[in-house]
């Protein structure tokens, strides 16, 4: 396998396209399976780039757009792989 396969590998997003029953977390949750900080989080969330929803006054995000948002951005990736839940996870299931 040539090395610009493997970075091309590496940088598909592992996430099913049709989601029978989305999670929905909180933003310090998804900040902390990220490996990000709340305010990266929050500033997503004010751009509309992470699907969200409120519930008693209290944001839930969507963690498939979440993870999508991660992949989206190579620092934010590496965060995820290094700091997050993916530093946990050996390879992603498709």
């Amino acid at each position: 396998m040539s090395k610009t396969q493997k970075n091309q590998d590496k940088d598909i997003i592992p996430i099913k396209n049709e989601v029978y029953k989305p999670l929905w977390v909180s933003i310090s949750a998804a900040a902390q399976l990220g490996g990000v900080s709340n305010k990266t989080v929050r500033r997503a969330v004010s751009d509309k780039k992470i699907r969200f929803k409120i519930v008693n006054n209290r944001y839930l995000l969507d963690l498939r757009s979440f993870i999508r948002y991660l992949y989206a951005n190579t620092k934010l990736k590496n965060k995820l792989n290094e700091k997050g839940i993916g530093q946990y996870i050996t390879g992603w299931r498709d």
